[in-house]
């Protein structure tokens, strides 16, 4: 990693100076951009390499009737979520618990942000966060802190995730127009973390044993953490808080009634973009667990493990990202480019094909009584991930930028949301995996993805002329996009 260009250390909130906005020395951008994303790619590591493991841990192992009295603390967990549902299975349980924590996770990030931006600064909530995930992976190598080992890896997700974004945004000035490849960069290294992570860590939980992959979690944390405190010099400075904070922002301007408007949509639109991304966020909660039933796992004469299946997902969906890309901007060259909105239309409908294959599967598998081929997680990823590209990072550009100026950060934070509100209501829709068959169960997310569609359209028609950046350019002509992580 080249680093000759140091950052140099200033008072809280300044500008990157000009020889810090000249620093090309990583791939022509800043070397802290190089730091950060390599980070960025071991916490990536160690969080979806302990979330590959976790379902089938839970519901093959530490759930089960024999062993699940050793939790701590996970009677008085089981009742409250049996009070809302009736009782539950090991499956269901697993489910329920691995739904709330992946929900959680996005959830915590808005205190971690508050957290860095009134009190501790940025780096140091970073530094907190990736020690507490660290201590959270190892301490899941004793089942009786499990909850525990739960409860610091999501407060460690908070104070990391959301910061270490903004640090990304802050090594440029508000006009560099390197901040967009940026952000590709730094989340080409998440896409190799996730396609990593899922054969390191679940290949040794599920062919050595369980604690064995979440050490190797536990150790790319640490790794990751080594390499934030070794880059530290090339850092952007960090921004002011407190009474510096007020004194540079100047009186606060208030919003104008179209401002008020686009927020109110903004966050009408939370619940239907949970719908949309139901059956991506079911591929790793229910499908692992309906997969090792009814899919040949066996690949030349080798059981491959179910946690690959991630691997594969995440290979595929760097392949369409890319591919979405690239579609676009050759679009772009012949006919009008569509806005976010259509974009996001677009994508729900083809993502409600994925889970729409697997109830094709099902049926399949339920006629003949056999198991059916692994061809058809590839179809499953290939259609769920084109449409995914055009629905995450659509409907994220589309909140920065229709933001108010004076809250960007706080809308960013309600967008989150509805990953938050998605992954714990997948977490209850997988309880019914075991009460359905599987065509219907499949064919419920599908619905369900093609309902936030013809929503989504009906707010286009409704809605789409609040939204065009026409409109929004000339009513708020400051605004700047917030920098954060899908």
């Amino acid at each position: 990693m080249s680093a000759a260009m140091l950052t140099a250390e200033g008072p809280p909130g300044r500008s990157p100076s000009a020889d810090e906005r000249r620093d090309r020395s990583f791939f022509g951008h800043p070397a802290g951009l190089g730091w950060l994303a390599f980070c960025e790619l071991w916490e990536r590591f160690s969080f979806y390499g302990m979330q590959a493991l976790l379902v089938l841990y839970l519901s093959n192992y530490l759930f089960l009737p024999e062993h699940i009295g050793r939790v701590a603390g996970m009677e008085a967990l089981r009742g409250f979520l049996e009070r809302a549902t009736g009782p539950m299975s090991p499956q269901q349980l697993a489910s329920a618990v691995f739904g709330l924590y992946a929900g959680c996770v996005y959830l915590t990030p808005l205190f971690g942000g508050l957290l860095a931006d009134r009190l501790l600064g940025r780096t140091k909530t970073v530094v907190i966060g990736s020690s507490l995930m660290a201590l959270g992976h190892f301490m899941m190598a004793f089942e009786a802190s499990f909850l525990i080992a739960l409860a610091c890896l999501l407060v460690g997700v908070g104070c990391f995730k959301g910061n270490i974004a903004a640090q990304v945004g802050d090594l440029y000035a508000p006009g560099d127009k390197r901040r967009a490849s940026a952000f590709q960069i730094f989340l080409l290294a998440v896409q190799i973390a996730v396609i990593a992570a899922p054969i390191v860590c679940g290949t040794l939980g599920e062919k050595v044993a369980w604690h064995w992959g979440f050490g190797a979690a536990g150790v790319g944390m640490v790794i990751g953490l080594a390499v934030y405190l070794a880059g530290r010099r090339w850092l952007p400075p960090e921004p002011a808080r407190g009474a510096a904070a007020r004194k540079a922002a100047g009186p606060r301007a208030g919003m104008s009634g179209a401002e008020k408007a686009r927020l109110a949509l903004l966050v009408a639109m939370i619940p239907v973009l949970m719908l949309s991304i139901v059956g991506n966020q079911q591929f790793t909660n229910a499908f692992p667990l309906w997969a090792q039933r009814h899919m040949d796992f066996v690949l030349f004469g080798w059981d491959v493990p179910v946690t690959w299946l991630q691997a594969v997902d995440a290979a595929v969906s760097t392949a369409t990202m890319l591919g979405s890309i690239a579609f676009w901007r050759w679009w772009a060259t012949r006919r009008r480019e569509p806005d976010e909105l259509t974009k996001m239309t677009l994508g729900t409908f083809l993502a409600a094909g994925g889970p729409a294959m697997i109830a094709v599967a099902a049926m399949l598998a339920e006629s003949t009584h056999e198991k059916v081929s692994l061809g058809w997680t590839l179809a499953y990823t290939v259609v769920n991930d084109l449409g995914f590209a055009n629905i995450l990072p659509v409907g994220l550009a589309l909140y920065s930028r229709v933001a108010p100026k004076q809250l960007g950060g706080l809308v960013i934070g309600v967008y989150y949301l509805h990953l938050f509100l998605g992954n714990t209501f997948v977490g209850w829709l997988a309880g019914f995996l075991e009460k359905m068959p599987g065509r219907e169960f499949w064919a419920m997310h599908a619905a369900l993805v093609a309902c936030a569609g013809v929503l989504l359209l009906g707010c286009k028609f409704a809605f789409g002329r609040l939204l065009t950046p026409e409109d929004a350019e000339a009513d708020a002509p400051a605004l700047r996009p917030a920098a954060v992580q899908p």
